[in-house]
């Protein structure tokens, strides 16, 4: 019996050894450890050019010690190694296979990927920006008046700034006025995007610019609240006949509360007015319902990637999307939740409307589109943000005039990252409904920027300034406010709002460059606060970037530098882009990006 017991034991150990070995430094069959690689990355070399794959590279064993001196490298295609170094002669792409095998039999591996390029000319410089101040002249017709008050109104800073000492005794002694045309029967929606530098109030009017007469159409906004964080005042009025509205927003002495005469406009102080968006809305509209969901049992489902966990159940009416992890490296994309369109066809230029209600356990950004279900990106006929706060419900919607033909269509979140410090979220999504829309209704929105440079400044010399930005709240997303001016030999791009998605906040340079060459990009710069950015060279008319990499920059100037190794068989429309946004970007409350210098050289191939 003593004997059966004996041999019992020693099967149990035996398996209970077995089942704690594995890949990672457990332990290893023989009772040692597995080995671990350290330092491989990628490498990129010139074809006949020697490179040394094993700098940086080490390896280690618990109980063997260094065990650098053991690595072997196979390549494929082949490459013949001595002492780590090789030299392809050959452009392309090799991968490399590093191994180590400790003396207990245990083997680990790592791999990389070398990419040989052409052998080329030295390097020449192709293009250095021009950052001489540019001075902004372009105030869309809107100007500071002041009436017994002292203050300043210009352009300045990329932005219409007015500094005032004092306000004056009542509200109007202080004003941004603007003269617009408007057409009987009309809707108006006119957002003012401004920030102060003390806590103040203002007043938005529009008054009826036809007569002498204090007649107002309406749409008055009053005391609304501005401070450092820059915000939206927005009024909406109808026109009743044709004429001219006198868009003034009234910086002046405000107290709301005669009882608290604490509480009002202080003195010496600056708001500053990035832009304003006027909306003219003519015309009516009708919703045909094409469909509900009723989230009963079916209606949605979750796709996964970069080692994201996730899954969509039904309960009550709703679907609910439970991310148990999000990805440790990837981006939105990670996690899908599709909202189903069973029977939908999508016609290109057709005009649509979607709404659905979402709830999130935390706070929850990314991207909501109308694409296909399988083709993906490929056939999409609508592209739009999602912001979600914790523990709040949201309604998301959307109307647009499709970009595509789209036979298999959904709505998919794009939701693969996480707030700052969240690992889960539970998201529950309602009352979806998907509508085509019919008559005459007609939206155009105007945006008016004080910037002295980019898409929409008139009379620069776009091919010597070609910066401009992309800002999520010019397509009437929630977040992303910024604009950009050059002073003293400098870029400066300013985020006064940041987004919650990388395209919330993109700095964008246009450049052509030429065939069979490959480049490098030297950027200098830093920013008023720590903040990151995804940087791209990317060909125009697509997403197929040759330089996709990330930047950290700090309160201390650092030049970066990247190189490509594709070339191109033409010359290339390509843009140089900078996107901002992220959870990070927009709890940062501000910040500005100084550019002392960009740089772009050529290496000519041979």
């Amino acid at each position: 019996m003593k004997k059966l017991l004996a041999i019992l034991l020693s099967v149990l150990m035996l398996a209970s050894f077995a089942a704690c070995s594995g890949n990672g430094n457990t332990p290893s069959a023989q009772g040692g450890s597995k080995p671990e690689i350290k330092g491989v990355h990628d490498l990129t070399v010139e074809a006949g050019q020697s490179v040394d794959t094993l700098e940086g590279v080490t390896a280690t064993d618990a109980e063997d010690g260094d065990l650098t001196a053991m690595i072997t490298i196979e390549s494929s295609p082949s490459l013949s190694f001595k002492g780590g170094k090789a030299t392809p002669e050959t452009a392309g792409t090799y991968e490399l296979v590093y191994s180590v095998t400790d003396s207990s039999g245990e083997t680990a591996e790592a791999y990389a990927t070398l990419t040989a390029t052409k052998q080329t000319a030295e390097a020449v410089l192709l293009k250095e920006f021009d950052f001489t101040t540019l001075e902004a002249t372009d105030a869309h017709g809107w100007e500071a008046v002041v009436d017994g008050a002292e203050a300043t109104g210009a352009l300045k800073d990329g932005a219409f700034v007015i500094d005032i000492q004092n306000p004056g005794e009542g509200d109007g002694a202080i004003r941004f006025v603007k003269s617009l045309a408007v057409k009987g029967g009309s809707d108006y929606k006119i957002k003012v995007w401004a920030k102060s530098t003390a806590p103040t109030y203002a007043h938005f009017i529009p008054k009826d610019g036809s007569t002498d007469e204090w007649k107002t159409f309406g749409g008055e906004v009053w005391n609304a609240r501005l401070d450092e964080a820059i915000t939206c005042i927005e009024s909406n009025f109808t026109a009743p006949e044709d004429g001219t509205a006198e868009l003034r927003l009234h910086l002046g002495k405000i107290t709301p509360n005669p009882d608290n005469p604490a509480d009002t406009t202080p003195e010496n102080f600056t708001v500053t007015i990035d832009k304003v968006e006027i909306y003219e809305i003519t015309g009516t509209e009708q919703l045909e319902l094409l469909y509900t969901a009723d989230f009963a049992d079916s209606g949605a489902f979750v796709e996964v990637g970069d080692g994201a966990e996730a899954s969509v159940s039904f309960a009550d009416g709703a679907a609910v999307v439970e991310i148990a992890s999000y990805p440790t490296e990837g981006g939105v994309w990670s996690i899908k939740a599709n909202l189903e369109l069973p029977g939908i066809v999508i016609e290109q230029g057709t005009k649509y409307n979607y709404s659905f209600t979402i709830a999130g356990e935390h706070a929850q950004g990314g991207e909501a589109l109308v694409e296909s279900a399988t083709l993906y990106h490929e056939a999409r006929a609508n592209f739009n943000g999602l912001s979600v706060a914790e523990g709040e419900e949201t309604t998301v919607s959307g109307t647009f005039v499709a970009e595509a033909n789209v036979s298999d269509p959904v709505i998919r979140m794009q939701i693969g990252n996480p707030s700052e410090g969240v690992t889960s979220n539970k998201l529950t999504i309602t009352s979806f409904v998907f509508n085509k829309v019919g008559g005459d209704k007609e939206t155009t929105k105007t945006i008016e920027d004080f910037a002295p440079l980019g898409m929409r400044a008139e009379n620069v010399d776009k091919e010597k300034y070609p910066w401009e930005t992309f800002n999520g709240t010019d397509e009437d997303n929630e977040h992303g406010v910024g604009t950009i001016w050059t002073a003293d030999g400098s870029l400066f791009y300013r985020i006064d709002d940041g987004g919650t998605v990388d395209w919330h906040n993109k700095l964008i340079c246009p450049i052509t460059l030429p065939a069979d060459s490959y480049f490098v990009v030297e950027i200098t710069a830093k920013a008023t606060k720590n903040v990151s950015c995804g940087f791209f060279l990317n060909p125009q008319g697509g997403w197929d970037p040759r330089v996709s990499e990330g930047i950290d920059f700090t309160t201390e100037e650092q030049t970066f530098t990247f190189e490509t190794s594709d070339s191109f068989i033409m010359d290339m429309p390509c843009e140089l882009l900078f996107q901002f946004g992220s959870e990070a970007t927009a709890a940062l409350g501000g910040v500005t990006i100084e550019f002392t210098s960009v740089k772009i050289y050529q290496r000519p191939i041979l």
